[in-house]
């Protein structure tokens, strides 16, 4: 579950800013930056981003991130499966906030 939630923020960030290096992406995310290589390499591994490399500068290398048609079915999957869990837990804490307002009553 956590490596979904971790996928779904990583897609989200890069479909707003391809061009975010690996810095600003952990900065953004509050994702680890050895976490953060992993999941672009799984997700590159499973076709859901392309990583183009071209070169800033003489000696430093920067990378564009590419979302696939596949990746944007993932998102949109990953998208549906955090409202259902965000829906099922404002449901729960309404549900404990009318139990509480009850006791405060009696």
């Amino acid at each position: 579950m956590v490596k979904n939630e971790n996928y779904f923020e990583i897609l989200r960030k890069l479909e707003k800013n391809p061009q975010s290096n690996q810095r600003e992406l952990t900065n953004q995310s509050g994702i680890s930056i050895d976490k953060l290589n992993y999941c672009l390499k799984a997700l590159k591994k499973k076709r859901q981003v392309k990583i183009k490399n071209f070169k800033k500068k003489l000696k430093k290398i920067n990378c564009i991130y590419v979302l696939t048609p596949q990746s944007i079915t993932t998102k949109t999957r990953l998208t549906i499966a955090f409202m259902k869990r965000k829906l099922a837990e404002y449901k729960e804490l309404n549900k404990e906030l009318k139990l509480q307002k009850i006791m405060m009553i009696y």
